[in-house]
């Protein structure tokens, strides 16, 4: 039966497997839409005691963080968010700091894909320093643009300027053209539901783990065919493109990828082997993590179409532009943009001195920091 399948997804023809896509893509939004009717089903005062925690800022970047390495996808956690949002349950402002936790979370799955080189020093040193320097530039990035966020809104008020020139305002719902193709499953999903005898809160908690569920699953189905379907172009794409040293190319290159792929993980995965085996320099596989960090914001932003949210909007496109301006502040100036890399590079050589500060790293920053910290600023 397995080979069976196998053979099966194999031979699927091209149009077959982007018309699958594109179905994923609806069920998708559809759990996005149960996430957000189910908090709003759980009453506000259920709200305000599940998110109690992350009032803070700090709490709120460190749960973006845990967040996203236990799916292990900034694509699923940030349209968590969005969700939320959606519902009134989170602010946009208690919001931002987890968009750019999750920005750092998600960096943990190249570093753990550069673990399987880990026998091979040479191979193990290039490919942890590929994996690396998008946490440290995620963190540089955070470490600049949260205190500047939090002291003046800088980027939430960008974010509500685009989302008025687009024709909302705060706090209101504009009419988005998705919104209305996916409310009605969720209808039915909350009428099946209540045909049980389910009571007000456990309805709205089964509705928001059945929207985890499909947003979860359906995004990994999107990633697996996606992956198929461009495999082949991606290698060649980004071999050509890196091999010339083109930096705003390769930028602009693993932008489209992961926006294809819905997955910057994939993205910045596929850097991590092909610099072990020393095919592209650390240099060039730079500004390829950078335009996967902008492109992976697509999925957010699809995610609060579907919600027809103004405050969803703005807070999807908060991760976008936190992205493209730690782009423009960290990347065009030589000395700036060469703190990640030497940082990366240093990092990498104490991990091939001593193996176990490679795992200590990765425990550290992903797990033990933020737990520590929602503990102690919650």
């Amino acid at each position: 039966m397995t080979g069976i399948t196998t053979a099966t997804n194999r031979t699927m023809p091209t149009w077959a497997r982007s018309v699958l896509v594109f179905a994923l893509i609806y069920i998708f939004l559809v759990g996005v839409s149960s996430l957000e009717s189910g908090i709003k089903v759980m009453g506000a005062d259920t709200q305000a005691n599940l998110f109690e925690s992350v009032n803070n800022p700090i709490a709120g970047l460190f749960v973006g963080i845990l967040g996203t390495v236990l799916v292990q996808s900034s694509s699923a956690s940030t349209s968590v968010v969005v969700g939320l949002v959606a519902s009134g349950a989170l602010g946009v402002d208690a919001a931002v700091p987890m968009i750019m936790g999750a920005n750092i979370g998600t960096t943990v799955t190249n570093t753990l894909v550069s673990l399987g080189s880990i026998r091979q020093s040479d191979e193990f040193k290039r490919a942890f320093a590929a994996a690396t320097v998008h946490d440290f530039f995620n963190l540089l990035a955070v470490a600049i643009l949260l205190p500047i966020e939090l002291l003046t809104g800088a980027l939430s008020n960008i974010a509500t300027s685009i989302t008025e020139a687009l024709g909302g305002s705060a706090g209101s719902e504009w009419k988005s053209p998705i919104k209305k193709w996916v409310k009605e499953p969720v209808g039915w999903l909350k009428d099946g539901l209540g045909e049980l005898g389910l009571e007000e809160n456990l309805l709205g908690t089964t509705m928001v783990l059945v929207g985890l569920v499909i947003v979860l699953a359906a995004l990994t189905f999107i990633t697996k065919n996606m992956k198929k379907l461009v495999a082949d172009r991606v290698e060649r794409s980004l071999n050509a493109v890196l091999g010339s040293g083109g930096g705003a190319v390769a930028m602009v290159l693993g932008l489209i990828i992961t926006v294809a792929v819905q997955s910057s993980s994939i993205t910045t995965s596929i850097m991590v082997p092909l610099a072990a085996a020393g095919v592209v320099t650390l240099r060039n596989i730079f500004p390829v993590t950078l335009g996967a960090n902008v492109g992976t914001t697509i999925t957010a932003l699809l995610a609060a179409l579907a919600s027809g949210s103004v405050d969803a909007l703005t807070i999807a496109l908060v991760h976008t532009t936190f992205n493209v301006t730690g782009i423009a502040i960290l990347y065009p100036m030589p000395r700036i943009r060469m703190i990640p890399l030497r940082a990366a590079e240093r990092m990498a050589e104490l991990a091939v001195e001593r193996h176990t500060m490679a795992v200590a790293y990765v425990v550290t920053l992903f797990i033990v920091i933020p737990l520590i910290g929602v503990v102690i600023f919650r």
